[in-house]
């Protein structure tokens, strides 16, 4: 069977953006064919984008993509390529890939198994092909094979998966007529989460072990429509080896990667396998500055406006702004950067570039400590954010007085506790809004998820923002990173930062007000987060989990009590989170991962029952 060289390209692509998307495929079969590659994988629906959402339910976009085809199909003389797009077929969506080989269609592969976990809803747009059901389709005239198949080209043949397809155990792969295939390909959009490469890895390895052949791999790259981050695997592996895989989470709009396979002896094929960290602390700081990359130049924003309190959220914030510059200069050069950004920027290296990019503003009021001013301002001027500083005491004030005149009484901290809280962290919007909207910015929103567990945020005040870059990450992990991030990444200007205990500071001084004194130690609430929110247990089932790690039972019953409550209290608030990027393996987006009804008993026998354990 002797030596092809085969290979994968991933994509930026964004949802229905031809001229982008097209563009993209183009370039991606002009340098495979510069680097001498036979057969080239594309992503899944890279045509039209896989974030399309409903528009799938519209005829137009499949049809336009079904139109633009041939734009690709006459760049393929002398290379076959597998392209992914959606495809109406007898009234019917259905997600497929076209194998195109020297301007000629071949065939039509349909998915069979469809994501419906999660964060996917691919049901709600598209219909499993029926294993092992092959018809035709007309196409330009011509009758081409659509559905379970597999193509003869280059000497080989050749089967096809994609993305859910590989993750199912009744996986296409194992049927009958897939028995005598050398050579798998599987397009994919499989978003970003921590600890997901490693799998994903181990399941193509031994994709070619069970099926004893050789197959390619290709994802998505970048943040393409918001919320997902795609890291833009390429893998190949052969009878249960690793071949090649390349460096994810690139800046760039195309990444390939290729190998010479030899067929006949896989000892012969030559590997190609760059270094890869699969650990959630280098992860986190990679994919969490890319998407806001490609955030910030698919919503054709000016920049970042980001009110910086000193504390370790708003930190984490300001350093992934930093390091999206430190990346992307890296990868892209000062040029690229900055024609990637299509931003009118100076030069002058990567401090010139944050300056440019992020303003940020300290705004304190009375219960403010000169800590985390000093904080603030020396974190802003190590990576070289701008920085304001000006106090809201007098709107707190005015406030205030409004509402006490209306009640006719005076408010105090031993009655009137969150109020008074609130309307400190509220009263900081509408002027950080002003400057994000002066500067035609992106405002950023400093919620994590532990807060948004438990509602322990000023919905329009820290929950205010454009988009909310760390609303899937718990608060310990923030905290872990930020060490991480000043130890390894040198980012030392958050030594003071990660030198202060975590305060709202919304109480006077002398309250000795911590996040952790309001809640409960953050270990704690994640722990018991992972059950209740991840595996869906109850109140006992979460007690009898964790019980033998508590010496106090009371106090952890106090804890999981806590947790339900404000859990379900705070339903509306996570409704309203702004839109956040899916980092880890689960999230609380009751638009994406996590839906749990506004109104509902609260665990009203669920608690009383914990209490009577």
């Amino acid at each position: 069977m002797g030596k092809l060289k085969i290979g994968g390209a991933c994509l930026n692509q964004i949802p229905m953006d031809w001229d982008n998307n097209i563009g993209n495929i183009l370039k991606a079969i002009k340098q495979a064919k510069e680097d001498g590659i036979k057969i080239l994988c594309l992503p899944e629906l890279a045509i039209t984008g896989y974030g399309c959402e409903d528009m799938f339910l519209s005829e137009w976009v499949p049809n336009k993509a079904l139109e633009k085809l041939p734009e690709i199909i006459e760049h393929t003389q002398g290379i076959s390529v597998a392209v992914g797009l959606p495809l109406i077929f007898e009234n019917q969506l259905f997600n497929t890939v076209c194998y195109i080989r020297d301007k000629k269609p071949l065939a039509f592969y349909a998915k069979q198994k469809l994501a419906n976990d999660g964060v996917h809803y691919e049901p709600r747009w598209f219909n499993a092909w029926p294993t092992g059901k092959t018809t035709t389709i007309d196409f330009s005239g011509q009758q081409i094979p659509l559905g379970h198949l597999t193509v003869e080209d280059w000497g080989h043949t050749i089967g096809f998966e994609i993305c859910e397809d590989a993750w199912r155990t009744d996986r296409p792969g194992c049927h009958l007529i897939n028995e005598d295939v050398d050579l798998f390909l599987n397009p994919s959009a499989s978003h970003f989460a921590f600890g997901k490469a490693a799998y994903r890895e181990n399941l193509v390895i031994e994709s070619s072990r069970l099926l004893n052949c050789t197959y390619l791999y290709a994802n998505l790259l970048g943040n393409e429509s918001g919320r997902m981050i795609y890291d833009g695997d390429i893998l190949i592996a052969q009878g249960g080896a690793l071949k090649a895989r390349n460096k994810r989470l690139s800046y760039k709009n195309i990444n390939l990667l290729s190998t010479e396979v030899d067929f006949d002896d896989p000892e012969k094929t030559i590997p190609a396998i760059h270094p890869d960290s699969k650990k959630a602390i280098d992860e986190f700081g990679q994919a969490a500055s890319l998407a806001l990359f490609d955030y910030l130049r698919k919503s054709k924003s000016k920049g970042f406006v980001l009110s910086l309190s000193g504390g370790a959220d708003s930190g984490c914030i300001a350093t992934l702004v930093a390091e999206m510059v430190r990346r992307g200069l890296e990868e892209l050069g000062e040029n690229g950067f900055k024609e990637k950004l299509q931003l009118p920027l100076e030069t002058g290296g990567r401090k010139k570039l944050v300056n440019q990019l992020l303003t940020t503003a300290y705004q304190g009021t009375e219960n403010s400590s000169s800590e985390t001013l000093k904080s603030a301002r020396s974190l802003a001027e190590s990576i070289g954010a701008k920085f304001f500083q000006w106090e809201i005491d007098n709107e707190v004030c005015e406030y205030t007085k409004t509402v006490e005149k209306a009640l006719g009484r005076k408010l105090s901290w031993e009655i009137d506790d969150i109020a008074l809280q609130n309307i400190q962290a509220r009263a900081r919007s509408p002027v950080i809004w002003m400057l994000a909207n002066i500067s035609g910015a992106l405002l950023l929103s400093t919620s994590n998820r532990s807060e948004g567990d438990v509602g322990y945020a000023t919905m329009d005040g820290d929950t205010s923002g454009s988009i909310s870059p760390i609303a899937a990450v718990s608060k310990r992990f923030i905290l872990e990173w930020l060490e991480y991030a000043e130890k390894e990444l040198g980012y030392t200007g958050l030594h003071k930062v990660n030198s202060m205990q975590p305060t709202a500071e919304l109480r006077p001084s002398s309250m000795h007000q911590t996040d952790e004194k309001d809640l409960m130690p953050y270990a704690d609430l994640l722990a018991i987060e992972q059950l209740a929110v991840r595996e869906k247990k109850s109140p006992i089932e979460v007690y009898k989990a964790l019980n033998k790690k508590f010496e106090d039972k009371t106090l952890l019953k106090t804890y999981i009590k806590r947790f339900f409550s404000l859990w379900s209290i705070n339903q509306w608030k996570r409704e309203r989170i702004a839109p956040s990027f899916h980092l880890d393996d689960f999230n609380i987006d009751p638009r994406t991962w996590c839906r749990f009804p506004i109104l509902s008993s609260g665990f009203k026998d669920e608690l009383k029952a914990l209490e009577n354990l």
